[in-house]
């Protein structure tokens, strides 16, 4: 056996330290994307490869990140086709965050931790919610206008 090594475990360092305004802001600069600060740990950013805008918020313990699909369509006997679509892209196609509805708006959305988050965590948080967007905004356009026909 060797007199280095040792078979037990270390201690994993559990201190944290929680992700600042500045930090994130680092971020969104090592990412290369366009981004305006509206509001004080806010930003809103321009999708690396589409272009589509993404709001990412800095609240006290938690990052939302945001991104507005379309307008909700009104009720009617088509909208099952649509939230069914949605509740199945959830469960299947999204790998971070989720479909959603705020107000009048379909949004894309994911929360993660700011205690324990990291410059890989929110790059693919990020480009997940981009990614979602840009490959299934048709088809969710089309449901919302076409109902079950599309």
């Amino acid at each position: 056996m060797n007199a280095g090594l040792s078979l037990r475990q270390q201690p994993y360092n559990t201190e944290t330290f929680m992700v600042s305004r500045e930090d994130l802001e680092s971020f969104l600069i090592r990412m290369d994307l366009d981004y305006d600060e509206i509001d004080e740990g806010m930003f809103l950013t321009r999708g690396g490869t589409s272009g589509l805008p993404l709001v990412v918020h800095c609240t006290d313990n938690l990052l939302i990140i945001r991104m507005k699909v379309m307008d909700m369509p009104a009720d009617n006997d088509s909208s099952k086709a649509l939230y069914r679509t949605l509740l199945e892209l959830n469960a299947t196609e999204i790998v971070h965050g989720a479909y959603g509805i705020e107000g009048d708006d379909l949004i894309l959305s994911d929360t993660l931790e700011l205690e324990t988050l990291d410059f890989l965590e929110l790059q693919a948080s990020m480009e997940s919610i981009e990614i979602a967007a840009a490959t299934q905004m048709q088809k969710i356009r089309d449901l919302a206008v076409n109902g079950a026909k599309a």
